[in-house]
């Protein structure tokens, strides 16, 4: 694994001693549908009653919950983040051209993070990406003690914006058109959406725990959240090329969510000791039909509400992690 020479916020319980357990919150790609994670998020930040950069150790996120994930390491609260995807996401969701779609996410990052770099994060953060040419993950990371190696030259987020970082896990290919980035060395990388090699990056996270801050897995405490699992939304027209673009969109979610699935297997059977609470419901109503590309407000709010009440069949689990 790549990751991106200065200090940066290390994890509060990073380290081999013993002590509070370290605790992760891993976010699931997903495009609009990262409304339901924000509706499970509002939640368990009213639990814990302070903003959840205080209380996760390590944040990461890939495509949406890589938006989200850094506006939390950035000390936003999640009302803050809501309104921010109520104005921006089904703009950038709405547009017809992967160029339009790619000029409304990058304005969507510039306003959001403005030149805000992953120095200024206030907890271990990590965002996936995937490197076009090799076809291997890029990690943007915050703090050298989440590096794997080349310590001595580590920069974080490999010397780039939060903005960029975001934006480059964020474009899901074809639909959006390739982020290329330049990082501190001068090198110039091409880059897709993360989901394409960890649209769930639960694995990752749990590597940067156990190896990189070396802390026992009975130590480490998992939240994982999803986007919901929808039926898929008929098309409203019967026009050749309507259906083609639905089709096409409904093979990227079926590539993601074959992604998302097998990662969590593996999680499930290397890292079973490694105490972890999934929350990503399936709803099977016809009303609730949607897919990633999803702009229309009124079914996002929707899907806000069904995160919220997930949280509700976990909420004495979760109450046991994080307090």
């Amino acid at each position: 694994m790549e990751q991106g020479t200065t200090a940066s916020p290390q994890p509060a319980n990073a380290g081999t001693g013993t002590g509070s357990p370290l605790r992760v919150l891993s976010l699931d790609g997903g495009g609009a549908k990262g409304f339901y994670t924000l509706g499970v998020l509002k939640e368990i930040e009213g639990m814990v009653q302070c903003p959840l950069y205080k209380r996760f150790d390590l944040v990461f996120g890939t495509s949406t919950g890589a938006i989200i994930a850094s506006l939390i390491a950035l000390g936003f609260q999640i009302d803050e983040i809501h309104e921010l995807y109520k104005k921006h996401v089904p703009t950038v969701m709405a547009e017809r051209s992967a160029h339009a779609r790619t000029a409304a996410l990058s304005k969507l990052a510039r306003e959001v993070f403005g030149d805000r770099t992953f120095e200024d994060v206030k907890t271990a953060v990590g965002i996936v990406a995937t490197k076009w040419v090799i076809e291997r993950p890029m990690i943007f990371k915050g703090s050298v003690a989440q590096a794997h190696g080349r310590k001595g030259t580590f920069t974080p987020g490999f010397g780039v914006t939060i903005a960029d970082a975001v934006e480059a896990s964020c474009s899901a290919y074809p639909f959006f058109e390739r982020k290329v980035i330049t990082t501190s060395t001068g090198d110039k990388v091409e880059l897709i959406d993360g989901g394409y090699c960890a649209n769930n990056p639960t694995l990752y996270a749990i590597a940067d725990a156990t190896v990189a801050l070396g802390r026992d897995p009975k130590d480490i405490r998992v939240i994982n959240i999803g986007v919901g699992v929808y039926p898929e939304p008929k098309p409203s027209l019967a026009i050749w090329f309507v259906k083609k673009y639905l089709l096409s969109v409904q093979l990227l979610q079926k590539t993601l969510e074959i992604n998302t699935q097998s990662m969590d297997q593996l999680r499930a059977l290397l890292f079973k000791d490694v105490p972890t609470i999934r929350i990503s419901d399936t709803f099977e109503q016809p009303e609730m039909a949607t897919d990633l590309m999803e702009h229309n407000l009124d079914k996002l709010n929707l899907l806000r509400q069904r995160g919220r009440e997930s949280f509700a069949s976990r909420e004495t689990e979760l109450r046991a992690f994080l307090n």
